[in-house]
């Protein structure tokens, strides 16, 4: 259960104590002023005062001498009201020591924004995966929500960043719905222990057939239960974390070169995915040549998805582009606008 849901539980039981409690002291009140007024005999007025004096036990003096029984009535009426002034009293004491209210406002717009989004990214977990993640996503500009559980990491995120996030257990399909998972165009879960992202996973696709799912995996063999689980793709740090190393000894020229361009900031060269489903029809079927992309542009086209998931590297210039392609594209930030403006904007 998330804060939201907790503050608003929190709220919604005191809201309803403290409405009754204000009830019953409306009674009271009603009770007093009538038997002010029948008992001693005093006007609309002075019962109305004699009433509230009697309640807040502030002490004033009495509009007249009390007969025996308005005497009685009084400490009835004292009695009365007492518990229920001392209830409401407290209540409100615990809305602003515990911050309860501030926090239900708070997480609230947060949900709002929350709400507001489309085709965006849930992130699950915020470990060193998650939180490489969150930076990597957020510095491409991508519409991110953060779930996490644990207090200690929530307090980090509330702290330190800036994150939409939910806390909660993302296991479970309210969370994941609270985080718009309907509306989502992917899920990254990167939780430590493999059966937890696998409930993610299960619990994801349940909840939306078409979302791109990709987990994380520590233990070998984990990714084949992913994938049957409904992950698109699985990650083995430890798996990828050991080719990288070899791969540092064998062609370490390569993988620093991998490395500078793809951990570049969005600002500077990079590589990015471009789908060609937007394709100005004068620009289908046409061969990358005749698109003449690299010399209007200034980005080169390095690599092409096409429709049945194969991919072609390094394409050659007669190669054709189809609407159904995606393709990849090296080059600085305003040279990859540059290409999409040519290729899809009208």
């Amino acid at each position: 259960m998330n804060q939201l849901i907790k503050s608003e539980k929190f709220i919604s039981d005191n809201i309803h104590g403290i409405l009754l409690a204000f009830g019953i002291l409306i009674g009271i009140s009603i009770i007093g002023i009538t038997g002010y007024m029948l008992i001693e005999g005093f006007n609309l007025i002075d019962a109305i005062y004699m009433t509230i004096i009697t309640i807040a036990t502030v002490g004033f003096r009495e509009v007249a001498p009390l007969s025996p029984g308005g005497k009685i009535f009084t400490i009835i009426l004292i009695i009365m009201s007492f518990g229920v002034f001392a209830y409401v009293l407290s209540n409100f004491t615990r809305f602003i020591v515990n911050g309860v209210l501030k926090n239900y406002f708070k997480y609230s717009k947060m949900k709002k924004r929350i709400n507001a989004l489309s085709q965006h990214v849930i992130v699950v977990g915020y470990g060193r995966n998650g939180k490489q993640t969150m930076e990597e996503l957020t510095a491409h500009g991508e519409q991110v929500v953060l779930i996490e559980y644990k207090d200690e990491l929530i307090e980090q995120i509330e702290n330190n960043t800036d994150y939409l996030f939910i806390q909660g257990d993302a296991t479970q399909d309210e969370i994941l719905n609270l985080a718009g998972i309907e509306r989502a165009k992917s899920l990254i879960t990167a939780l430590p222990v493999d059966a937890d992202n696998l409930f993610v996973v299960l619990s994801a696709r349940g909840l939306n057939s078409k979302i791109k799912i990709i987990s994380r995996a520590a233990e070998e063999h984990s990714d084949i239960k992913l994938k049957r689980a409904g992950a698109d793709n699985v990650i083995m740090p430890a798996k990828t974390g050991g080719q990288r190393m070899a791969k540092l000894v064998t062609q370490p020229d390569v993988v620093e070169f991998l490395d500078h361009v793809l951990l570049q900031t969005v600002n500077e060269t990079s590589i990015e995915e471009v789908s060609c489903e937007n394709l100005l029809s004068k620009m289908d079927n046409k061969t990358i040549q005749q698109l003449n992309i690299r010399k209007d542009s200034g980005a080169n086209i390095i690599g092409i998805r096409r429709k049945d998931g194969s991919y072609l590297v390094n394409p050659k210039p007669n190669t054709i582009i189809t609407c159904n392609d995606k393709i990849l594209v090296l080059g600085e930030k305003q040279q990859i606008q540059n290409m999409k403006d040519i290729l899809c904007k009208e």
